[in-house]
């Protein structure tokens, strides 16, 4: 039984070791999880009186910079500068200015309530109204603290520079409130004890507070502001200004720290390096031990649960893994003596160390089949099994065969006197042969591209690079080729003739190249003790040059949509038929009939044939008359390949279009989705994201980012002009993650920030 085998005993005892681990981390987690989500809390807590610190400020830049939009004014300065004669005031000029700053208040909630004193006209302008008596503002507006003769004397009566009021009881109309207030003269510059005109920019306590609200609605609590004098902004929650005051004073508390624990309250404290502000918010302690405590419960109860599961688990893999071992000990241990009781792990290790040197030897014999696969693909490269270049650059690197250029020539070299003869003897002799030329070749040129050919041929590949540091010229490759023969003969007494194609200028040609070499070799025998064959030497004149894998290649390049490509395949056998060649008028009909029934051919294969406009081509090909002029000829024929590939064109443009509508329309859906990434949209319309990348830009001519960017821009445009929705929700709304990113977006395509966007557009509604 496994039970009582040595090895059940030992995966047994090292999985009851392993439960000792989960125990052991139960209890750390239950002494640190206090502390951990004390940090977290009091983590988030700064987070969260951060972020309500910078709205606050950025709220108060707002209004600096609504005071200093004023100051440049052009309406203002008029107004401010004017001499007032005979009490008549410049009623068009106020009219003209309260048009324009009723709309501040719309886009900033500390911007509602706000004056501008002119003193000039010894009158008062706020949105909607202007009071040309500041004792009737003061009787709508006022502090219940502050008599009309001080507050026009302190407020009115000299001159502010970035002034803040603090909170103070406030009295709007019969409704009481209590607000700060921001106090900026104008002219900016003036150093006056007074100035001509005195902004005043009166901020509700409740507006403050909605800025404030977060950290007491998440935590409870209380949330107290104060300026760098120490006097009060804003302050919420459970408790009171003398109580922040008594805090402050107790000796047992840091101002200086950021958190600490002060009585039963997380005390956190900020202080604004922009305009010293100080920022307190005290959190219940044990709000912060919730999180903590739900950890202590669910560490003991998984602690506990897992102590009982893995003790059962430890039995089922204590049995289910010994039991493959005692079967392997049982397999290796059939035809051997030896002791497998004294150490298992031993015996099973040599076996196994045994099996890894077997799989190390069969890697070492696939290493050794790599010439195979190479001279398989010089084989299919010759036999025009490849239709484009692409397809020759990735079957080469993945059989490691490179070439070394894309021009150059085919040469088939026969060893002679072996035709016929088919005996085990002679086939081991032309074996060494073979092997002997292919060193004599190499200790020649290099390393060439060759491949066999039968057992008497050698197929070899003299491919260079035009304009590169190694050329091969018609005439080097006829001295080598003499050369070897000669050494051939000399040094084994083994006889070779060389038969060679014309350069091919594609390696998509080295196929014709190829068999232009073999109808040489077929005609070498009629050339008394010639050792090297071109293939200009055996023009025939007596039939057509239309060889398969040409025909082939001409199909394969049409179905591909290569107009271009399939002209020039035309075009070279034209040539070979009219240069090289002097056929006769017979001789030319029956290859213009072959040339129509490759058409013919093209157009029996799907998908063409289920294309209805297929039809017309294929009666236009009907039609073709052989026995006109070869040129008359080539020309309709190269037109009717031009329609074809526009068929196959215009079939993947569609199928284009439809992909690029399939994307617009996912992009118009899912804009506002924060989560939208290329590699989405890719899976939505089953592509690959570097195909519909590419596809987008050259359908549309913008790049697929900058199409969702632009549509987003759109939609917060619309959304900009409804003055409900503050920019960070516009942000979310239209898929970003933060109102900065959203802003800088903004700015880049239209030119100007959201905000300015906004106020102008309703600045034109209006």
């Amino acid at each position: 039984m496994f039970k009582n085998s040595s090895v059940f005993r030992r995966y047994l005892v090292s999985y009851l070791i392993i439960l000792i681990i989960p125990s052991i981390a139960g209890y750390m987690s239950y002494l640190t999880s206090i502390s951990v989500m004390t940090k977290v809390s009091i983590d988030n807590s700064v987070t969260q009186l951060k972020q309500s610190q910078e709205l606050l400020e950025r709220r108060m830049s707002e209004v600096e910079g609504f005071t200093r939009q004023l100051a440049i004014h052009p309406d203002l300065g008029i107004l401010m500068n004017e001499t007032v004669t005979e009490g008549r005031p410049n009623v068009f000029g106020i009219l003209k200015m309260l048009r324009h700053i009723n709309t501040f208040g719309q886009t900033n909630d500390f911007l509602q309530n706000f004056f501008i004193y002119l003193s000039n006209y010894d009158v008062i302008l706020t949105p909607g109204s202007a009071y040309f008596r500041p004792e009737h503002y003061f009787e709508n507006y006022r502090y219940t603290d502050i008599s009309f003769e001080e507050w026009k004397k302190d407020v009115l009566g000299r001159a502010h520079r970035s002034e803040l009021m603090p909170l103070q009881p406030f009295k709007i109309g019969s409704s009481n409130t209590s607000v700060i207030t921001y106090l900026q003269s104008l002219p900016l510059d003036s150093f006056s004890e007074t100035s001509p005109a005195v902004i005043g920019v009166l901020i509700d306590k409740k507006a403050i507070a909605r800025h404030l609200s977060a950290v007491t609605e998440r935590y409870g609590g209380w949330v107290h502001v104060s300026d760098k004098e120490g006097r009060m902004i804003s302050l919420q929650g459970t408790i009171n200004q003398e109580d922040v005051e008594a805090m402050v004073a107790d000796s047992r508390f840091d101002g200086s720290q950021v958190s600490q624990f002060y009585e039963d309250n997380l005390v956190i404290t900020i202080k604004s390096g922009k305009n010293g502000w100080v920022y307190r918010a005290g959190i219940p302690k044990q709000v912060l031990l919730e999180n903590a405590n739900q950890i202590k419960f669910i560490t003991w109860t998984v602690t506990g649960i897992a102590l009982l599961i893995g003790l059962l688990v430890g039995l089922l893999l204590s049995y289910r893994n010994s039991k493959p071992i005692h079967w392997m000990l049982s397999i290796f241990g059939q035809d051997t003596k030896t002791d497998r009781k004294a150490n298992a792990y031993d015996f099973l290790q040599g076996n196994i160390a045994e099996m890894l040197t077997s799989n190390r030897r069969l890697e070492s014999e696939l290493r050794q089949q790599q010439p195979l696969v190479r001279d398989a693909f010089y084989k299919r490269l010759v036999a025009g099994e490849f239709r484009t270049r692409d397809e020759v650059v990735a079957a080469a690197i993945q059989a490691n065969a490179g070439l070394s250029g894309n021009v150059g020539y085919v040469a088939i070299i026969q060893i002679n006197g072996y035709i016929g003869m088919d005996s085990v003897e002679v086939l081991k002799e032309l074996h060494a042969a073979r092997l002997v030329l292919r060193k004599t070749l190499s200790e020649l040129a290099g390393f060439l591209p060759l491949t066999d050919m039968g057992s008497d041929r050698l197929v070899v590949l003299f491919a260079f690079e035009e304009g590169g540091a190694r050329e091969y010229s018609e005439g080097e490759v006829d001295k080598l080729l003499h050369r070897l023969t000669e050494l051939m003969f000399q040094d084994f007494k083994i006889s070779i003739v060389s038969a060679v194609g014309e350069r091919f200028q594609l390696v998509t040609d080295i196929s014709h190249s190829f068999g232009q070499a073999k109808q040489t070799l077929d005609y070498v025998a009629e050339l008394d003790n010639k050792a090297v064959v071109w293939f200009r030497e055996t023009q025939e004149t007596d039939a057509y040059y239309y060889p398969i894998d040409a025909e082939q290649r001409l199909i394969g390049t049409i179905r591909a949509g290569e107009a271009e490509e399939a002209r020039r395949i035309v075009e070279q056998i034209v040539s070979q038929n009219t240069v090289h060649r002097k056929l006769s008028l017979e001789m030319r009909g029956q290859l213009a009939l072959e040339m129509k029934g490759t058409l013919l051919k093209l157009l029996d294969q799907k998908p063409l044939v289920e294309l209805e406009a297929a039809d017309p081509i294929k009666n236009r090909i009907i039609a073709m008359q052989t026995a006109d002029s070869i040129e008359s000829f080539q020309t309709e024929f190269n037109e009717i390949i031009e329609a074809t590939c526009e068929i196959i064109a215009r079939k993947r443009n569609d199928m284009h279009l439809r992909t690029i509508e399939q994307i617009k329309q996912f992009i118009a859906i899912h804009y506002g989705d924060t989560e939208l990434t290329l590699y989405r949209i890719a899976e939505q319309v089953e592509r690959p994201e570097k195909y519909i990348s590419q596809l987008f830009k050259e359908v549309t001519g913008i790049n697929l980012s900058d199409y969702l960017e632009r549509v987003r821009m759109e939609r917060s445009e619309e959304l900009l002009q409804d003055s409900s929705r503050t920019i960070d929700e516009i942000a979310g709304l239209v898929g970003y993650n933060s109102s900065h990113s959203f802003r800088r977006a903004f700015k880049r395509v239209m030119g100007v920030p959201p905000s300015t966007y906004r106020n102008t557009a309703g600045t034109d509604q209006s």
